[in-house]
């Protein structure tokens, strides 16, 4: 397992390596300089060689990429252009509130998703699998910005049933930091939860069809033993492979929803740091989420050798 986790780390190099190129490429191909951003309507030739010299924008693209490679390889992700700290403790600072974000949802995309694709594949045909496939395509059809307008403009602001706006820190007030969290998870995680039901109606329609299952029945034993101790298993690792190929995404994705319910995290960060031409923190944001990303698939990767014993990665 160790080798394993080793030649997967190894692996994953040239890809943040690939990513790292794409990323410090895109953000100078966005119009706008961010010394003229950053010195306005006081703008001067002499102060922005200094800052261009400060943070090394007037050497060649090649030699700026290298240097920020070298001190990401260390560690040092560079300095804010605009508020001068560090980028990686910017974002230390953020990242709680996106991790609970998206933890969130989802914890919602589990728990709504999972059982209502299990209880449409064990009822195919029937009034449960018509309404389930149909929340699933609902769900997945509606853009996550406009669900959460419509989740502040009618339950926080119409009904009253839970607060918007204001984020409140997890160590201060428990319970109002859960409230405050509940819609942007929603909104994050509907689109994932209808996912999630998809593959897991999928999966659990294929092993139900399998012999092993049809042995079981065939032993006498009962509907609900056959699905837990046979079926379930087995149809959770595709469930499994989704939900963290999802996690990935929604780490990315909460950018739009931090927006709409204004919540400091590191989404909003990353747009700020787009719209004031923060090369530095916008680079250390993508480079993070994309390590994160690898993680995770990691993480997946091995859990399937925890749920299928038929996998082994050639190690004990």
């Amino acid at each position: 397992m160790s080798t394993y986790i080793i030649k997967r780390l190894l692996a994953a190099i040239p890809v943040l390596l690939g990513v790292s190129i794409v990323a410090f490429a895109l953000v100078r191909l966005v119009p706008g300089d961010p010394v003229t951003i950053l010195l306005g309507p006081g703008y001067n030739e002499q102060q922005a060689a200094v800052l261009r010299e400060r943070y090394a924008l007037d050497r060649p693209l090649p030699m700026q990429y290298v240097a920020w490679v070298s001190r990401a390889v260390r560690g040092d992700l560079g300095e804010s252009f605009f508020t001068g700290q560090p980028v990686l403790r910017a974002m230390i600072e953020r990242l709680p509130v996106t991790l609970e974000l998206t933890a969130i949802g989802i914890l919602f995309a589990i728990f709504v998703g999972v059982p209502l694709g299990i209880a449409s594949a064990i009822r195919p045909g029937r009034f449960v699998d018509h309404a389930a496939r149909m929340v699933g395509l609902l769900g997945i059809s509606v853009p996550g910005f406009w669900l959460g307008t419509i989740l502040i403009l009618f339950v926080s602001l119409r009904l009253g049933w839970l607060p918007s706006g204001r984020f409140v820190p997890l160590w201060e007030d428990p319970i109002e930091n859960l409230r405050r969290m509940l819609l942007p998870g929603l909104a994050l995680g509907t689109a994932v939860a209808a996912v999630v039901m998809r593959t897991a109606r999928s999966a659990v329609l294929e092993v139900v069809r399998q012999d092993y299952v049809r042995t079981a029945r065939a032993k006498g034993l009962g509907e609900r033993a056959v699905l837990v101790r046979h079926a379930l298993r087995n149809a959770l690792v595709p469930v499994v492979t989704v939900i963290g190929l999802q996690a990935g995404y929604l780490l990315g994705g909460s950018v739009v929803i931090e927006q709409v319910f204004a919540l400091p995290g590191l989404g909003r960060l990353a747009l700020q740091a787009i719209t004031s031409r923060d090369y530095a923190l916008l680079q250390g944001t993508v480079l993070f989420v994309a390590v994160a990303f690898v993680m995770v698939n990691l993480l997946v990767d091995l859990l399937y050798a925890k749920l299928d014993p038929r996998i082994s990665y050639g190690g004990k």
